[in-house]
Order: structure tokens, then sequence, then C-alpha cells
């Protein structure tokens, strides 16, 4: 069912298309959402703090297990791939293997860490996180196949074992240098909390997420981004490239480590001037988190939304991971009345953008976001307000 653009799912939604697929009844459902951040990003990967949380746009899954070792996917965002199959014993990447290589790898890395599968089994997936959004898909997807396994092969794992093995798929199986930011939020996340996470230390805390009465809205630019073949990697790769230069002259083990006085500092030693950008924003974008937080913590929204826009100025002109539709949907929401801030969240280079808006606001602000967008690109985009959920979890109709 469309509602608001959105296709609106549940168990009983999920088990019948399950049915249609394999023409039988699933044993389970499960649901693993997408996230946004509230900000620090490209933090997690330069040992800073990020603060992100699970959101109720995600992945359903319904699973059965099998007699045999063969394993069964089909895609109900992706029709014409028909049923992708493949063999337990046999988790070898394979590019032509498409999205099914995300929960072949999720196997491949339980199976490192000492999984055993005795058998295969038949999964349907429908999700409503929009292509190419910024808003984790494929982390989405890696922890739900993740507790579909450890429920059908009886799995002694904790949920935290399950955020590293999907962070591990994306780097090692798929090829992109992420961070552990995503699966953290998807796998850890708690319904109305966001988490404040220092991935120097993995130490956390759950955060109320109160914004008096504002809300978040997501802005999607419906400019799909593939991260795996953009500058992403490039960017991680010049964030260590600066730090080895500052590590030669001060005793750091990451950008994260340093104050921006610090950094100040230091930028003799990477004397180069794009490196000086990147490594900048990691350090800044660090401390705005920090500070961030002791803005919610002091109810002070005004500075909030004030580090949330001088995060996009940051990732527009320091990281340069923006494009113009991104731009455009942050610069006109800044002009409108009752936005406190906005900033682009993912990994850029399109995607979706955050703006923090008054909620008598919000119809307003998507009226005149969309209709400059519509004007500027010829295309629309696409807004719904985030309401914060769990982490990956088993349903029930």
């Amino acid at each position: 069912m469309l509602k608001g653009g959105l296709y609106i799912m549940d168990a009983a939604s999920i088990k019948q298309e399950y049915q249609d697929a394999f023409d039988v009844a699933p044993q389970s459902v499960f649901f693993s959402p997408g996230r946004i951040n509230l900000i620090g990003e490209h933090t997690d990967y330069n040992g800073g703090h990020v603060f992100p949380c699970a959101i109720t746009l995600g992945t359903y899954g319904a699973a059965s297990p099998r007699t045999d070792t063969t394993v069964r996917l089909y895609s109900g965002n992706l029709p014409k791939d028909g049923v992708l199959t493949f063999d337990v014993n046999d988790l070898s990447f394979n590019k032509g293997f498409g999205w099914g290589n995300y929960p072949k790898g999720m196997l491949y890395e339980l199976a490192k860490k000492g999984a055993k599968f005795d058998h295969g089994f038949d999964l349907y997936v429908h999700g409503n996180l929009p292509d190419g959004s910024g808003l984790s898909s494929s982390a989405s997807l890696e922890l739900l196949v993740g507790v579909i396994a450890k429920k059908l092969y009886n799995l002694e794992v904790e949920q935290m074992d399950l955020v590293y093995a999907g962070q591990q798929v994306e780097n090692d199986y798929i090829g992109l240098n992420s961070g552990i930011m995503d699966q953290f939020a998807i796998g850890m996340g708690k319904k109305d909390q966001a988490m404040f996470l220092d991935v120097n230390t993995m130490k956390y805390e759950y955060y109320p997420v109160d914004l008096g009465d504002n809300v978040v809205l997501i802005m999607n630019s419906n400019k799909s981004h593939d991260l795996a073949s953009s500058k992403y990697n490039e960017r991680r790769s010049q964030c260590e490239e600066a730090l080895r230069r500052i590590q030669q002259g001060v005793n750091v083990k990451t950008l994260g480590d340093l104050t921006k006085e610090q950094f100040d500092q230091a930028t003799y030693l990477i004397n180069d001037a794009t490196l000086i950008r990147r490594a900048r924003h990691a350090v800044f974008e660090n401390q705005r988190t920090i500070d961030a937080k002791q803005a919610l913590d002091d109810h002070d929204l005004k500075t909030f939304g004030h580090l949330v826009s001088a995060s996009h100025i940051s990732l527009q002109y320091d990281y340069e991971v923006s494009v113009p539709e991104l731009d455009t949907l942050v610069d006109t929401a800044w002009a409108q009345d009752g936005v406190l801030g906005a900033r682009i969240i993912g990994g850029g280079f399109g995607g979706c953008a955050i703006a923090i808006v008054s909620r008598d606001q919000v119809d307003h602000v998507k009226e005149v976001v969309g209709d400059t967008y519509l004007k500027r690109f010829g295309y629309a985009a696409d807004f719904y307000v985030a309401e914060i959920a769990d982490g990956t979890h088993e349903v029930t109709a």
C-alpha cells in the first residue's frame, strides 16, 4: 500500500508476499530499520563521535529453513532479478550476483566467526528505504540477514557481533571502506532514542530525542549514489594520509583524538591543501557532534540547529561530498521560517538531507523546498518525517 509516496508494509503483508513468491507460508518475519545521523558525518572511520538513530523506514524479511543446502533469495523491490540461488557451502563473492552478495557476505562473515550452516533457507525481502538514498539500505539488509541466521541456525552471537560482521561485509567482502556507524545504529537502535557513540572506545549512551516542537524532516533528492564506485574510499584514504603525516610529529592514533587547536598547530605537518581540508572536516565535525550533544543537554535547540547547518558547510566545502541537488535542498530549507538547521546525511554524492523543522511549518517547508527543487532539476524530491525505531528484530503479524 502506498501512503505519502512510501510503500507501507507490515508482517501480514510480507507473509503474503513470501507465500506468493515461494508457494508456502514463511516460518518467521523480521524488520530491520534504516538510519539517519543527526550529526557526525564521516567521523566514524576517523575515530570520532556519531549521533545516529534507527528509523521506521527499513527492510522487512520473511524466511523459512530448507532441508537441503540451497539458499533462495527474492526481493520485492527487484522482481526482475527473479529468484537468486546459491549453496550455503559456497559463500564466495560473485560480482554478477548483485544484491545477493549482501546476504551471502553476511553468512560468509558469520562462518569466519565459527557459525555452521547445515541447511539452506528461503528469504523474501521488501524494503521501503528509497533506492540510493543514503539511509543505509545495505546495512539494513546485512543486519536483517544476521538476525535471521541467528534464529534459523540457533547461533550464540550477540547483537554487537552481528554489527561487526555487517561492517566486515562492507569492508572486506564488498570493498567499501566504511565505518561502524550504520550497522551500529541499525542493530542497536531503540525507539525514540538516538545513540551517542565514541567509535574510538565503542562506548555509547542512548539519548532521548527531545526536539521540543520540532521534527526531523528527511529530504530525499532522488539522486542515487553508489558509494562503492564513488569517491568515498578516496576520502577515507586522504584522511589516513593526513593522519600519517600528523603522526610524524604528534602522538595520536586517530584524527578524532585531536582538538581543533591541536589540529591547527599540526597543519604544517600535512602541508597539502586537499588533505588539510579533509582532515579538518573530520576533526571539526567530531567537535561539532560533541557540542551538539551538549546543546541538547542544555535544551539549546538554536545552537543545535546552527551546528547541524555548520556540518553541511564542512561537508560541502572541506570534504566535498555534496552535490548541487543536496545543496539546493539545504539552502532552500535554511531560508524558511521554522527551520533550525539542515544538512546532508550519509556518505554523500546524492541521497538525502535532513532539516530540523518546527512541526507547524513542515507542510510549508515541503511545498517551498519541493517546488524550488522541481523547477531547478526537473524531477521531484520526496519528504518524510523521521520516526525513530527499534533495531533489527523479529516481528509478529
